[in-house]
């Protein structure tokens, strides 16, 4: 390659040109940060070796270093000894890393040090120590600011706000969702249980005026067969008021749920604690992914492969009782009018209420 030219200038009196004096280049190497670790340029070419890593992995270190002997065989033993619900109680741990903790110790034995449940599915350097901390700390890992915020999480989902000691002490929930022809429920424990599952038909009030004598008869029919919780979880309609052709709609909704809420918390008024609760139900719908545009869509599918996977899944997400599952699964086939939407959302919204609020 020709060298560049330069132009000089004395005294005004010559013009010539001359090639600048470049200084000898040493041939070493340049580490460079932003390469794999163990790549390296030298004289322009690049050399790296098969195994190389990301240079940050290096900066973590070892989880190993970051706590005292007496701290890592507390969380060995935890991580190595607590069934999948234990595990699921401890903060982070919820869903499929609790699964993912157990289904690796069944086939790879017990965890040997804090550095090998990062080879868990699920589990990175950073969401790792925070697990650590909470197993350590279960009460005080999270700030007082932080846990106001986090016990707001579920207020944003629910009305009216209940206490968080409360949630968390619930053994089960029925969830309901009401429509104008049908009513549906599921029973659900803490322990993602399906312990009832059904629903009710209406027929009087499509007929004719809507009766308060017959809201009375139909829907006092309907809660007397609602087995008891510790909280019961009505799904608040998502039609807006604004749309006024379909007020007579909003006003059928609107007077199911005061219903509902003055029959099932009949113990407030001497306890001054609510056992009714309203969910929002886009809340439900975008948890499951069932939101398009500004709408929800039909859960019947999302249920049906819950169903599925109670039967084929170690850890399905929902379990049903075996003597059931056939009988649920034929509930849910039916086609046009006749589609048991309401019993499909009424459980999608208690593993949400679980999922999102409880747990």
């Amino acid at each position: 390659m020709m060298r560049p030219l330069e132009l000089v200038v004395r005294a005004g009196r010559t013009l010539f040109f001359r090639t600048p004096r470049v200084p000898a280049l040493k041939h070493r190497p340049l580490h460079c940060s932003c390469f794999l670790r163990n790549a390296r340029v030298e004289g322009g070419f690049e050399g790296m070796s098969a195994d190389a890593e990301p240079a940050e992995k290096e900066s973590e270190g070892s989880l190993e270093e970051d706590y005292s002997e007496e701290q890592r065989d507390a969380i060995l033993h935890t991580l190595n000894t607590a069934s999948e619900s234990e595990l699921a109680a401890i903060k982070l741990l919820r869903g499929k890393k609790s699964s993912s903790i157990v289904q690796y110790r069944e086939q790879h034995g017990p965890f040997l040090d804090l550095d090998s449940l990062v080879n868990v599915p699920f589990f990175q350097h950073k969401i790792t120590v925070k697990v650590f901390d909470s197993i350590l700390n279960p009460v005080q890992t999270v700030p007082n600011k932080e846990r106001k915020s986090v016990s707001r999480t579920g207020a944003r989902f629910i009305k009216p706000d209940i206490n968080r000691e409360r949630l968390e002490a619930a053994n089960s929930i029925v969830s309901i969702v009401f429509g104008l022809r049908k009513l549906a429920w599921a029973h659900v424990d803490r322990r993602m249980t399906v312990l009832d599952w059904q629903q009710v038909l209406w027929h009087r009030f499509m007929q004719g005026a809507h009766q308060p004598h017959i809201y009375l008869e139909d829907i006092s029919s309907a809660v007397s067969n609602i087995p008891k919780a510790d909280f019961y979880v009505l799904e608040k309609p998502g039609i807006s008021i604004q749309h006024t052709n379909l007020f007579p709609v909003i006003l059928h909704l609107r007077t199911v749920e005061a219903m509902l809420y003055t029959l099932l918390d009949a113990q407030y008024a001497a306890g001054g604690h609510h056992q009714v609760l309203s969910m929002v139900r886009n809340a439900v719908g975008s948890h499951f992914d069932l939101i398009v545009g500004t709408s929800r869509t039909s859960g019947l599918e999302h249920v049906q492969k819950l169903i599925l996977e109670s039967v084929t899944e170690r850890q399905p997400r929902i379990h049903f009782p075996q003597d059931m599952v056939v009988h649920y699964r034929n509930l849910l086939q039916s086609k046009g009018p006749n589609r048991n939407e309401e019993m499909a959302d009424a459980l999608l919204q208690a593993i949400a209420f679980y999922e999102l609020v409880v747990f």
